[in-house]
């Protein structure tokens, strides 16, 4: 059985004696059922019978029924209601429209709509570079999917991918005040997803591709970049690569070693492996060893995809070809972007001394983060029950913010990297150890200072060394 999560907290409405031992039977009960109990709150009190509240975390649906039954066995409590608390969150969404002006009365409706309105409209129609000061365009993104790559859950389809939409919204207004709305869109073709997206560009400032597949996901940021002159950035490849540029800055600062000098393996060349490899050669990376399903991807080998073909070109100049676990002896950081369990703590070992392993894939990684801890100095994963948690939400709220705030459409390598410097050094040296090599995604610090190197960034228009994105 796994560890409690609150991803799966119930809370269970219980009614029960009202003897003195009667909660202390709902506590055992808990514990029994190996739950993790966080609150028990009496809502309601008679002389007979007490209506209790039990919340507790679970570590999957079938544990949580079995925490249920189990409360159910106690003599004399009658269940009347699980909840699961997940659910209840997304009841009617997680999302809502507010205005930011006043509706008062008939004046503010003069000006806010017709017909004051129509002064603005033709403003706008005179200087359309006036929509971004006199629209919400000049503060929102588009979070665009098709939903055919969910994290974790596969090609499931724009309705079930709504959910992660929103969330991620949420996320951006939280963090850096940016509003963001979900657009999923039914149908996974390329010219259609680049024509819709083009189409309502005028309403936003930025859009967010996410998890849309690779390799369809290249050609369609390549081209919306070309072709909008706002932002587009597709957070699955490059929010993930910044943030693992972060954590590998920092992680290199507690094994004392340097960039250039390193060997790594990445596995995984889909959209965040392709992302990861990029930016950590635009970085001065030493040798690169890149792993798909089928093993090293190698320069021998001719690939149908231009994209693969590009890493085949850029790493692994040695040509060296085996599996995963052959090619990872001898590597000083191993960087995992794609399926669960496919190493084990012995591989681990073989690495050099001091290895750092980020193993990324969610919800199960690469490898288990104990088994990995035995031999590694360094372990990263991308889940929060685990210490160095790699989340993309350290980058992209302050990156948005960075480059709506700048009113530049140019996204280099420069600009990534120096995110990627800013959420580093938000962990100070009297933090940085082993287990915090990247900042708390709640550290009010990280998104203001990710959105201020950006925009200087930006004002620099120097670009990085390196690949093009």
């Amino acid at each position: 059985m796994g560890v409690p999560s609150p991803g799966y907290a119930i809370t269970v409405r219980v009614e029960a004696p009202s003897s003195a031992n009667s909660t202390g039977g709902l506590l055992e009960a808990v514990r029994r059922a190996q739950g993790s109990l966080t609150a028990l709150d009496i809502v309601e009190s008679t002389h007979n019978r007490l209506v209790v509240d039990v919340t507790c975390d679970a570590s999957d649906a079938a544990h949580a029924t079995r925490i249920t039954d189990a409360l159910a066995a106690v003599p004399g409590v009658i269940v009347r209601k699980a909840s699961d608390r997940t659910f209840l969150m997304h009841l009617g969404g997680k999302l809502e429209v507010n205005p930011t002006v006043p509706l008062k009365h008939r004046d503010d409706l003069s000006r806010a709509y017709t017909p004051g309105v129509a002064r603005v409209c033709m403003a706008i129609h005179d200087n359309p570079e006036d929509a971004r000061r006199l629209t919400i365009k000049r503060n929102t993104v588009a979070v665009v999917t098709d939903g055919s790559a969910v994290l974790g859950l596969g090609n499931i389809g724009p309705a079930a991918a709504l959910p992660v939409m929103e969330g991620k919204a949420a996320l951006f207004k939280r963090f850096a005040g940016v509003d963001a709305w979900p657009v999923c869109l039914d149908t996974q073709d390329t010219e259609l997803i680049i024509a819709i997206v083009k189409a309502i560009a005028p309403v936003y400032g930025g859009v967010n591709l996410e998890d849309i597949a690779a390799p369809r996901c290249f050609e369609i940021e390549r081209r919306l970049r070309h072709e909008l002159d706002i932002p587009v950035f597709h957070d699955d490849q490059h929010g993930t690569a910044i943030v693992v540029l972060a954590a590998l800055r920092n992680a290199l600062r507690v094994v004392d070693k340097r960039m250039e000098d390193l060997r790594i393996v990445v596995s995984g060349v889909g959209a965040a492996g392709h992302a990861i490899i990029t930016l950590l050669l635009a970085m001065g990376a030493g040798e690169i060893v890149a792993c798909g399903s089928r093993g090293a991807v190698h320069r021998s080998e001719k690939y149908a995809d231009p994209d693969r073909q590009w890493v085949a070109d850029h790493t692994n100049s040695g040509d060296e070809s085996g599996s995963l676990r052959e090619v990872l002896k001898g590597a000083d950081v191993f960087i995992g972007v794609s399926a669960p369990n496919l190493l084990t703590g012995d591989d681990i070992a073989t690495m050099r001394k001091d290895a750092i392993v980020f193993a990324l894939a969610n919800p199960d990684p690469e490898v288990d983060p104990l088994a990995a801890g035995e031999h590694a100095a360094v372990v990263a994963t991308g889940r929060s029950d685990y210490p160095n948690q790699i989340n993309n939400v350290l980058a992209f709220p302050g990156f948005f913010r960075g480059m709506l705030d700048s009113g530049s459409a140019r996204i280099t390598q420069e600009v990534m990297i120096a995110a990627a410097k800013a959420i580093a050094d938000s962990v100070t040296p009297a933090e940085l150890n082993a287990s915090y090599i990247v900042p708390s995604v709640f550290d009010p610090v990280v998104a203001p200072a990710v959105a201020a190197a950006v925009r200087e960034a930006v004002g620099s228009g120097a670009t990085a060394p390196g690949p093009a994105s």
